[in-house]
Order: structure tokens, then sequence, then C-alpha cells
């Protein structure tokens, strides 16, 4: 009798085994196999908040099949303690494994509001935008100029929100005095900033940021991605360019973000000026001439006069030989590239061709037959 009821529960520990592996694994299946959400959401999780709270939310929203699987699953990978605060993109059909390294991954903000600055070269705005997570795409919601009048009711309700993203997006060409004084009119950074970067030391690019973040450090963070840009492109570069230093491939990368907005120009234009310098010819460009009149403290605003095309100054690269003695510019990375491995030409001259691109040319009579053409649609556009 004792040998059958031990058989007995042997079986049936056996069977409980087998049940309880086959609800760990179907419990696996669910945590890793894709979720019921039927299209993306925007998942927000406030400061102080809690997987507890996440998973009920989740569950609510039709993303994830059980809240208790969701927890257990977050308790077993041992991520409870890395939840982050924040607006997170969750697309459709996301594994609740998706979920969690969502939202524990990095803690930036990936959907719902955002602020972002645009430090230009023309001007600098502040947008207020909001993301839809099913189209991705961006609504402007508000858009202003730092300084000028009063914020917009939409910034202000954001602007303390823990799940708004902040960004500064540098655009390339922008001066070092231009970028700190767009910084200093943001009043949601702090810190002073003592000293101007160095002209050509600020890498244009988006910047995630917080509210309250210091400007400085900010600096310090452009100026350390232009050195890893600057000492790369420098390690791959071309043979035989004219730069004796990576400071000097800067001016040059100044100048041709200067002369062409356009990505497929910017080796050609880069070719002009590389055949120029070996040649021994000067640079004659407008750029560095203006810059040197404005200090990098905004545009012109009006065309080159001729006695400052003729001015001995350091920055007329109408009249000194070589480069400039610094940068007149921030320049991109593509414009870093395109200085480093010119395009292989015959080219000396360029002008604009009416189109936003420009005219190269090889010779001086080329090149004067281009700007006539170009002088004629100019004369048609002032008699339009």
């Amino acid at each position: 009798m004792w040998r059958n009821i031990a058989s007995n529960a042997l079986t049936l520990f056996v069977i409980l085994l087998l049940v309880l592996g086959g609800m760990v694994a179907w419990g696996k299946r669910q945590y890793s196999d894709a979720g019921p959400l039927a299209q993306a959401m925007c998942l927000k999780v406030e400061s102080g908040s809690n997987f507890n709270r996440v998973s009920e939310d989740l569950a609510e929203a039709g993303a994830i099949s059980s809240s208790s699987i969701f927890r257990m699953g977050v308790q077993y990978t041992g991520k409870s303690p890395q939840l982050k605060a924040g607006s997170f993109l969750v697309q459709e059909r996301a594994s609740m494994a998706e979920i969690v390294d969502i939202v524990t991954r990095g803690g930036a903000s990936t959907c719902g509001s955002e602020i972002v600055y645009r430090i230009g070269v023309l001007r600098s705005q502040i947008q207020v935008r909001e993301l839809d997570p099913v189209s991705e795409r961006f609504s402007i919601r508000a858009e202003f100029t730092p300084g000028e009048g009063d914020l917009p009711a939409d910034y202000t309700r954001l602007r303390d929100d823990a799940g708004t993203r902040y960004r500064i997006a540098l655009a390339e060409g922008a001066t070092s005095w231009q970028i700190v004084d767009a910084l200093r009119k943001a009043e949601f950074l702090t810190g002073e900033v003592s000293t101007l970067p160095p002209e050509g030391m600020l890498a244009p690019d988006s910047y995630e940021v917080s509210t309250g973040a210091d400007r400085s450090e900010l600096l310090a963070r452009m100026v350390t991605a232009q050195e890893l840009r600057l000492a790369e492109a420098w390690a791959n570069r071309a043979d035989g360019l004219p730069y004796a230093s990576p400071e000097e491939a800067l001016i040059m990368a100044s100048i041709v973000e200067k002369e062409t907005g356009l990505a497929g120009e910017r080796r050609q234009v880069a070719s002009v000026f590389v055949n120029r310098l070996n040649r021994g010819m000067k640079l004659q460009t407008d750029p560095t001439v203006i810059y040197g009149l404005t200090n990098g403290r905004g545009a012109l605003g009006r065309g080159l006069r001729q006695s400052e095309l003729r001015s001995d100054t350091e920055y007329n690269t109408y009249v000194i030989e070589g480069l400039p003695p610094a940068p007149i510019a921030n320049p991109g990375l593509a414009a870093i590239e395109a200085t480093l491995n010119p395009a292989l030409t015959d080219y000396l001259f360029f002008v604009a061709n009416g189109t936003g691109g420009h005219a190269f040319a090889a010779t001086l009579a080329e090149h004067n037959r281009n700007v006539a053409a170009w002088r004629a649609i100019e004369a048609e556009r002032a008699g339009e």
C-alpha cells in the first residue's frame, strides 16, 4: 500500500513539475512574443513611478496581455530599479521584453512633447512640438524667438513637466558668438559663460538636455564632439593636401561650410580651394571678408563694398596669401570630411548658377562666361 501511495505521489509530483514547467514556458513566451498593441502609443512614465503603475497603464492601453507576467518578467530580469521617467514611443505589437527595454535603456524621452531650441545662422527659435506616435511625425504647437514677447502658454505648461524632452539643434555654419548669445537667451538653461569657445570648435548637432542644464557644460560637450570629429577626419584624410595641421583643415572646412549649403557640392568647393592653394593663388572668398567685418556677430545685411574687398585685413582673402588666421564659423561633419577628402578636379573658380548651387570652371574664360550668365539671372530677377 505504501508503495502505491509513494508511486502515486511521485507521479503527481512529476505531473505538477510538468505543469509548472509548461506554465513557466508559456509565461516566457508571453513576455517575449509580440504583444497585442494594435497601434503605436506614447507611454508616459511620471517621475517617482514604479513598474506596478506602468504595468497597469500598459494593460489599460491594451499594450500587454498580463500585468502580472509583465511584473514577473521585470523582477526576473533584474530591471525593476532601472525605470526612467519620460515619454516613450511603444511600437505596435511590441513585446513585454521590448517595452521594459524601452523604459529602462537610457531614460531619454522618445515621444510626447518636446521643446527644441534651433540655433541657426540667421535666427534662433524655440519650437514646442508633439509627436503623433502612429505617424511618427511632429506637429508644431508653438514657435517663438527667445527674448521677444511673452512666452507661449504651451511652452510654459510643458517647461517644468518631467516628461518633456529638451533638445538644442545647432545648425552648421553658426559662429561661436551666435551660439553663446543664443544659449544665454534660453531661460531653461543655467550658468554663466565666461569665455567664448574657439571659433570652429562647436560641433553642429542635436543635443539632448534637461531643464536647468549648465550652459558651460553643454558647450564643453560640443567642443569634445568637434575634437573627435576633426581627429577622425584628419586620420582618414586624403594624401597631398595643403594643410599642415588639423587646425588649418578646420579653417578651410569653415570656409567650405559658408560657401555652399548643398551637400553634393561640398567636395567640389573644397577642391577649388585646394587647387588654388596648391597653385599659390589667393582664395578670394567673400565669407572670410564678411567675418572680418562682423567678427561673427551676425549677418552683414548688405553686399560687400569694393573698398572692403581691397582692405588689408587678416581675414581678407582677396589680399592675404593662403588661409585666414582662424575659422569663420563652426563647420559640420560633412564639411570637415569634404575638406579632408575633396573631389579630384581641375576647377579654380565657381559662381552662383541661379538654382541654389554653383557653376564651376577650370579656366578664367569659362568662369567669366558663368559670371555673365549669373549677372543676367540677377538682372532678370531685379526686373520682375
